[in-house]
């Protein structure tokens, strides 16, 4: 039996990071997918004729050298590919009520957009830089 999530979609927030005490880097992000919304069978459409789409929010977690790789190069918007495994937590909160959580373990996670550039804060390259003449 495998665990096995494969997830496509826009970045939703910045990620955001920390360390632990142990020195693990941690970093969370909100991934936004997509998909057509059915009704008897059929995709549903609005009043001009484009699919409805409903939008699932995720929340991923990157741990080390993907995490900083994450933080370093990705921001909100970003199209990325994430694949890795879903995790359930269970903790009982201060006033001793059980609570509930799932999250994406990140393996990889695929860049499908431009990542943002140091000089660039919107992250919008020129794709004409890649041209070596």
């Amino acid at each position: 039996m495998q665990n096995i999530v494969i997830l496509a979609g826009n970045i939703g927030q910045d990620p955001e990071g920390r360390t632990t005490i142990n020195n693990t880097r941690i970093v969370h992000f909100t991934l936004a997918t997509s998909r057509p919304r059915y009704a008897e069978g059929k995709v549903l459409r609005d009043k001009d004729g484009y699919r409805v789409q409903e939008t699932e929010w995720h929340r991923i977690t990157c741990f080390n050298g993907l995490g900083k790789t994450v933080e370093q190069h990705c921001q909100k918007g970003m199209k990325v590919l994430v694949r890795g495994r879903i995790h359930y937590t269970k903790w009982t909160d201060r006033e001793g009520v059980e609570r509930y959580s799932t999250e994406i373990i990140a393996e990889t996670v695929d860049f499908l957009s431009w990542p943002k550039r140091e000089d660039d804060s919107r992250g919008a390259n020129d794709p004409d830089d890649e041209i070596p003449f």
